[in-house]
């Protein structure tokens, strides 16, 4: 096994490189909260609920009279699939009346450095 040395590499934080890796922690940021806007729960518990919203209604709709028989005489899979298509709707709705705020600009940085880049 080797030990570091007591010669290792010394690195020069000046003000470029400040500047360099405060631009890469921007950048890092920006990417986070789009990451954060495209996973938001709403949308994929939206989606979710509309997919199978839709299969479900489409089954209801085709169901045979036995199949309604069996439970008792209500079109289980239509009531369901259209409750579904509603909490579906309602969470997609939800995400675009209300969307996630972005982040906070940091404090301290030059107006240029808190838009996105082009």
């Amino acid at each position: 096994m080797t030990e570091p040395s007591e010669h290792s590499e010394q690195f020069d934080f000046s003000a470029s490189s400040e500047e360099e890796i405060q631009e890469e922690v921007t950048e890092l940021e920006h990417r986070s909260a789009t990451a954060a806007r495209i996973f938001d729960l709403r949308r994929i518990i939206g989606g979710l609920f509309v997919v199978y919203g839709v299969i479900i209604t489409v089954t209801g709709v085709t169901d045979t009279r036995s199949a309604i028989d069996k439970a008792q005489g209500v079109n289980i899979n239509l009531w369901t699939g259209i409750g579904m298509l509603a909490l579906g709707v309602f969470f997609l709705a939800w995400l675009w009346l209300r969307p996630t705020p972005p982040p906070p600009p940091p404090e301290g940085l030059p107006q240029e450095a808190e838009g996105p880049r082009a």
